[in-house]
């Protein structure tokens, strides 16, 4: 029998026949709406504007660029990678001057997370504009959270363009965050996928109190054109920038929730150091061959898997000798995406029960309890691992965030 998503057959024959439909539209970005009104809503303005190189129009034009052209922009903030893209995962990124437009860039990932008073004094309003990939450990996302606090504190006014999310407007999956496991890769009590694009996160995020102590900012969404819940990004007929160094393009956004909790475990287990990251779940010992029977006989709805050799290339397992299996999305709208790192720990656990990827990661529980929201699922898999016993644990929350966040819903 076909292990289906614990929700109710979310993607109708309908709904997939008008994505179909989608494949030949053309969507319009938050910053396309806002230029075809004349940029109305920051005119007089000073502006600060909170991006990375995904902020772009369907020309590729970089939002940084756009702004100064057309209004008065004082200031930019780059979170993760910086505003430009000119760092790299996880460094330390300090305040600079934007070499192609002399405007100031203040880091927000760095010692400030969260726009100083200094750094908005010269600014009336905060433009976020960023491609985000509808996953809660993404950190973006938690910068325009911190971003929308700031202008709480300070009076002043938000304004989001919205974006696709690229796993779509249904997809919800994973538990709530639990207090003492945020951070920031959990910043709001959310599930892991939780099915909204930024401009309506944003939206509940300010409408349900999220904000630290309950704060409110002054927020303006600028919905899309054109976007429907049910579209990929590749109907979207946008172009994809990479959102980070191992997301290089649209496919690969749904590979990250299906494998990338337990990459906080060993990055080359899930092909991060290989050529394709986030698509494999490999061990050095189990059978390939095996370990690709086991998973395609759980008949999981929407994938299938082959066996894979490889090699990494860098990082801790750098030309050690893998194998296991490559994930192939038949139908990504419909696949539980996060369940299956789960079900291959399981599955492996069983083939070779001394296959134990938390033995000797002591230092790296902390962060995997932190991206999955509690320490419950990492307790459990450590006594047993048996993911079928925490199935229901993992989507109990899903279905009552759903029908929460509904009331923020910007597209059909």
């Amino acid at each position: 029998m076909k292990r289906h998503l614990t929700h109710r057959n979310l993607v109708s024959v309908t709904l997939l026949f008008i994505m179909l439909l989608g494949a030949q539209s053309q969507v319009k970005t938050g910053i396309e709406v806002m230029a075809d009104r004349g940029f109305e809503v920051l005119k007089g303005k000073r502006v600060g504007l909170v991006t990375n190189p995904t902020g772009v129009d369907g020309s590729l034009r970089s939002t940084i660029d756009i702004l100064h052209a057309n209004v008065k922009l004082t200031a930019l903030f780059g979170p993760e990678h910086g505003v430009r893209g000119d760092f790299s995962a996880g460094d330390h990124v300090g305040d600079q001057v934007d070499a192609q437009t002399g405007i100031p860039v203040y880091s927000l990932y760095g010692s400030n997370r969260k726009p100083s008073r200094e750094s908005l004094e010269n600014v009336d309003v905060l433009v976020y504009d960023i491609q985000d990939i509808g996953v809660r450990s993404y950190t973006y996302i938690s910068t325009m959270g911190l971003v929308m606090e700031a202008a709480a504190e300070m009076d002043k006014q938000v304004v989001v363009l919205d974006r696709p999310n690229p796993l779509g407007g249904i997809r919800v999956e994973g538990p709530l965050v639990e207090d003492g496991f945020h951070s920031f890769v959990s910043q709001y009590s959310i599930p892991y996928v939780y099915g909204l694009t930024c401009g309506e996160l944003a939206l509940m995020l300010n409408g349900e109190g999220m904000l630290e102590g309950g704060k409110q900012c002054k927020l303006h969404v600028i919905p899309m054109e054109g976007w429907h819940r049910g579209m990929t990004f590749e109907g979207t007929g946008l172009p994809w920038v990479p959102t980070s160094p191992h997301i290089p393009d649209y496919h690969t956004a749904y590979f990250y929730p299906a494998t990338g909790i337990i990459g906080e475990l060993d990055p080359n287990m899930i092909g991060i150091g290989y050529t394709l990251p986030f698509q494999l779940l490999a061990t050095e010992n189990i059978d390939a061959l095996q370990l690709a029977h086991a998973m395609n006989s759980l008949q999981i709805e929407g994938v299938e898997f082959r066996p894979i050799w490889f090699k990494p290339y860098y990082m801790a397992k750098k030309g050690a000798a893998l194998q296991g299996v490559q994930v192939y999305l038949s139908d990504p709208l419909r696949a539980p995406l996060t369940s299956i790192q789960f079900w291959f720990l399981q599955e492996a656990h069983k083939l070779d029960p001394a296959f134990d990827p938390f033995k000797g990661k002591e230092d790296r529980y902390r962060m995997f309890d932190m991206v999955c929201g509690s320490d419950h699922l990492r307790t459990s898999l450590m006594r047993n691992m048996n993911f079928e016993e925490m199935l229901e644990y993992w989507n109990r929350d899903t279905e009552l965030f759903r029908e929460r966040s509904t009331e923020y819903y910007l597209y059909k």
